[in-house]
């Protein structure tokens, strides 16, 4: 059994022929968006059939108060993204003298989810994916009404997103408890896809804490709601609510071989999506606890290869030099049972426990340690190893360089997925080997570099050569290596 890492994403291939789990984007017609001009949009976009939910109830059960609740809260995120398209110009001059000079148009590309209102001013939780590349973000409410958006912020470790339209008195629907969701229990996807007003389907909750391991980032939170009601594209960022009407979640991926609804859906849970939303509207930036440890689930296998006789809790595999879990006392091959009191048997449900947590909070921490029940008191730190808040613009110095995360539209235009830009170089190591002021690191020895602190975490842990690779601003890709 390998060893997973807590701040590395749990990504897996999966072999052909397996069902895929598709996130919603949205007005799609083979899986991925399509480069269409806005007269286009209407003849040729395609709409999927929905079916109505097939509801077996002793008659107990009703729906219609939290339809009624939620349905006017639940609104319609259109997106445009101006993308730099290639074409080529002058053919009869191409005829003669060769290939003219590339020239580049602005092709507008569209899409579309849901989204929830969450507060009567106006601010609006969906999908990251849906809004990240967005140059603008429209919202139509269910009565019609169409407003222009505000990004306030996004998580990309989530897939989570906070939009605000200028409006009062707005309907909204109350946060619920996602950690007392049951499996079997009721549970209403409310979404707004293709401007066709909101849609209500039903179903139950089939698990929780799944991890699908779709986010595809080093420190990707992936502990899912799954359920059995229907859900299409055009309902990601859409509500999944309990029989109250109260938001249990924000309905994110489905399990797919189409991109169409064949059975399981998947929603970040509240209790993760709402401390997202509370940091967003607060710092502006999402506040991220870390343990500080690497950890493994544990089964059968893994328990009689490491002598454990019961299987319960997570694996503490190691426990990072500088890290909050270290300075608690917590040791490689302690078992954590409980966090602040609640019950964690996956890796998933322990990162569903901290995500909910700030750097300098103090959690209790219940351990089994060689058959004995042990309690420590854990003070959270951020990445960086301590407690202090990180603000939206700060940035990180490492190598005489100060470095800071990219921005959503940098990566757009540069067709990359991550990386951290030099915004200013002073004398150091990455000056000495050339490189200048604006370039980006994409990676640094194989690894993606994902947030500053990267920088610093990857080359404190190599103990040979550094190499780097990166792009700079221009487009031109560059190379760069020192010893340490």
């Amino acid at each position: 059994m390998k060893r997973k890492d807590f701040f590395i994403s749990l990504s897996t291939a999966l072999a052909g022929g397996l069902i895929s789990v598709a996130v919603f984007y949205f007005i799609v017609v083979d899986n991925s968006r399509k480069n269409i001009n806005f007269s286009d949009q209407i003849k040729n976009e395609k709409f999927v059939n929905f079916e109505p939910s097939m509801i077996k109830s002793s008659g107990t059960t009703d729906f219609t108060l939290a339809a009624q609740k939620t349905v006017p809260a639940v609104v319609h995120v259109r997106i445009v993204e101006k993308q730099m398209v290639q074409y080529y110009q002058n053919p009869l001059y191409n005829f003669f003298y060769g290939n003219s000079q590339k020239q580049y148009r602005v092709q507008p590309v569209v899409a579309s989810g849901s989204g929830v209102i969450i507060s009567d001013d106006g601010y609006i939780i969906t999908n990251n994916h849906v809004v990240e590349n967005a140059d603008e973000i429209e919202v139509t409410l269910n009565d019609k009404r169409t407003y222009i958006a505000k990004l306030i912020g996004t998580d990309t470790f989530t897939d989570i997103a906070l939009i605000k339209i200028d409006e009062n008195k707005l309907p909204f629907i109350t946060y619920g408890d996602s950690e007392n969701l049951k499996i079997g229990e009721w549970v209403l996807a409310v979404g707004n896809p293709f401007n066709l007003t909101s849609t209500v389907t039903a179903g139950i909750v089939s698990a929780k804490a799944r991890n699908i391991n779709i986010l595809n980032k080093k420190y990707a939170v992936e502990s899912f709601i799954q359920t059995d009601a229907a859900v299409n594209p055009g309902n990601s960022g859409g509500a999944l609510v309990n029989t109250e009407g109260e938001l249990v979640g924000i309905n994110t991926a489905i399990e797919s071989r189409t991109g169409s609804y064949t059975g399981y859906s998947f929603a970040v849970p509240v209790s993760i999506a709402k401390k997202v939303v509370e940091d967003l509207r607060k710092y502006g930036k999402v506040q991220r606890a870390y343990i500080g440890v690497s950890i493994n689930d544990i089964n059968s296998e893994f328990a009689k290869s490491n002598g454990i006789k019961k299987i319960e809790g997570v694996y503490i595999n190691g426990v990072n030099e500088n890290g909050a879990a270290k300075n608690a006392g917590l040791l490689e091959g302690d078992i954590i049972l409980k966090v602040a009191g609640v019950p964690v048997n996956k890796v998933s449900e322990l990162q569903e426990q901290i995500s909910k947590y700030r750097p300098g909070d103090k959690i209790n921490f219940t351990i089994k340690r060689k058959n004995k029940i042990k309690s420590f008191l854990v003070i959270l730190r951020n990445i960086e190893g301590n407690t202090n808040v990180i603000n939206k613009n700060e940035t990180v110095s490492f190598l005489g360089a100060n470095l800071k995360e990219i921005t959503p539209n940098e990566a757009k235009r540069l067709r990359i997925t991550n990386g951290v830009k030099i915004i200013e170089i002073k004398e150091g190591k990455l000056k000495n080997i050339g490189i200048k002021k604006g370039f980006i690191i994409t990676k640094i020895n194989r690894q993606n570099v994902e947030i500053p602190q990267d920088v610093k975490n990857i080359i404190n842990n190599i103990s040979g050569g550094v190499y780097i690779e990166g792009i700079y601003p221009n487009g031109m890709t560059a190379y760069y290596a020192f010893g340490m």
